[in-house]
């Protein structure tokens, strides 16, 4: 735990991405399987991710972002998108992959399949879009952690237009609306502002509270 807290300690939002250096193929599928394995509400996993590496895609979404340089620096743009509505035909594919992967069926699991099918598809698009996108922000986290713990820099970034990703992408096609963007690359040997900084946190006893 001790050497993940020191990765956690070296990560920053990166400002500034050396664009000559790439990450390995097995240090990607390493942070994108954390991104698969991680938590989601009901195990659903309502959100997809999406690796730009195409130059003039990432290109495009460059002022749509604005223009922040490590969209084009970087090695893989994530595009973290989430589903636009929870549908009875997405429900019914996760619970059916369960019933698949593990044999059987468990009548508790069915009954709270029928849970979900006679509440979240008879809600409005937006709420559960929205619900969706907090599934996103979970595997994101996810994300960084893995990044860190692999010694590669990435940047978090709501500040860009979803409505241009999505359709620079063709996001809304597959029924899915952006969410979060992070690139994944390597820190600028000069150029950074931000990398010699000291991380700044508040204290534990600011942050951490007990109900004893």
């Amino acid at each position: 735990m001790s050497e993940l807290l020191q990765k956690l300690q070296w990560r920053y939002a990166t400002k500034k991405m050396e664009p000559s250096q790439a990450v390995s193929a097995e240090k990607l599928e390493h942070i994108l399987e954390a991104v698969r394995l991680t938590a989601s509400s009901s195990g659903l996993q309502p959100y997809e991710v999406i690796v730009v590496t195409n130059p003039e895609i990432r290109e495009q979404i460059k002022p749509h972002a604005w223009n922040q340089g490590q969209i084009t620096d970087c090695s893989h743009l994530l595009v973290f998108a989430a589903w636009d509505n929870y549908t009875a035909e997405r429900i019914n594919m996760m619970f059916d992959l369960v019933n698949e992967e593990r044999g059987f069926k468990n009548e508790g699991w069915e009954n709270y399949r029928q849970m979900l099918l006679n509440t979240y598809p008879q809600r409005d698009a937006e709420t559960n879009y929205q619900h969706a996108a907090r599934q996103a922000y979970i595997g994101l986290g996810s994300a960084l952690i893995a990044a860190a713990y692999e010694g590669v820099d990435s940047t978090p970034m709501e500040g860009f237009d979803p409505a241009k990703v999505d359709e620079i992408l063709k996001l809304r096609e597959r029924g899915l609306r952006s969410v979060i963007l992070l690139p994944l690359g390597y820190r600028a040997a000069e150029g950074d502002w931000l990398v010699n900084l000291k991380k700044v946190r508040r204290a534990k006893n600011q942050f951490v509270s007990e109900v004893k």
